[in-house]
């Protein structure tokens, strides 16, 4: 069996984590220990959601499969690092700034939209705790047609594709999951902010 995990693990299981979590199963961590059932997004693979994790991945690739990564990480400054803060506080209003530990597209900044006030809050933040930010160049998603009241009107999207690693080796999935930003002009696709999902079809040469 496997169970698909949407909740952090704190609250996974009350019996071995947050004793007073409501959303877990009782008892369920034992039965994954055991091996009597698998958990999709596994006790522990948060980590992979650190935002400053992403920024290591050319280096993580390398040291285990000694290759470099064919497709190339978007450029990320780690805010914690003096140098990078002082690029990112004077190239403020070019650039997307994120949390660190954030999610659905909340506590984020996107420069070139963004007004003076909160370009001015957001320096606040970055001088008071730099270590909870990275930033990286504000780029241009791709759109695609919706139809709206008015007719069809183009919306950013971005894909995420699905990796499917076993022991029989690494499988790509036919598809994807395309997220749409239903706003005009919007880039933030998060379904937690209106964002909208499309149909994804891979068309084989």
């Amino acid at each position: 069996d496997v169970l698909y995990r949407r909740i952090d693990d704190a609250f996974l299981d009350p019996l071995n984590f947050n004793p007073e979590s409501q959303l877990g199963v009782p008892g369920i961590m034992d039965v994954y220990r055991a091996g009597g059932i698998t958990i999709a997004n596994a006790p522990g693979t948060g980590i992979a959601d650190d935002k400053a994790i992403y920024s290591y991945m050319p280096e993580i690739v390398e040291f285990y499969t000694g290759e470099r990564p064919i497709l190339e990480n978007v450029p990320t400054w780690r805010c914690s690092e003096p140098d990078a803060l002082a690029y990112v506080l004077d190239h403020l209003e070019e650039l997307v700034v994120k949390e660190v530990h954030g999610s659905g597209g909340y506590g984020m900044l996107i420069g070139p939209t963004a007004t003076k006030k909160d370009l001015a809050a957001f320096r606040r933040k970055l001088k008071a705790r730099p270590s909870n930010y990275i930033a990286q160049p504000t780029l241009s998603l791709s759109t695609v047609p919706i139809l709206t009241r008015a007719g069809l009107s183009p919306r950013h999207v971005d894909l995420r594709p699905y990796v499917l690693v076993s022991p029989n080796g690494v499988h790509i999935t036919p598809g994807g999951l395309t997220r749409v930003a239903l706003k005009k002009g919007s880039l933030v696709v998060n379904s937690s902010q209106g964002g909208g999902t499309k149909d994804t079809w891979v068309l084989e040469d």
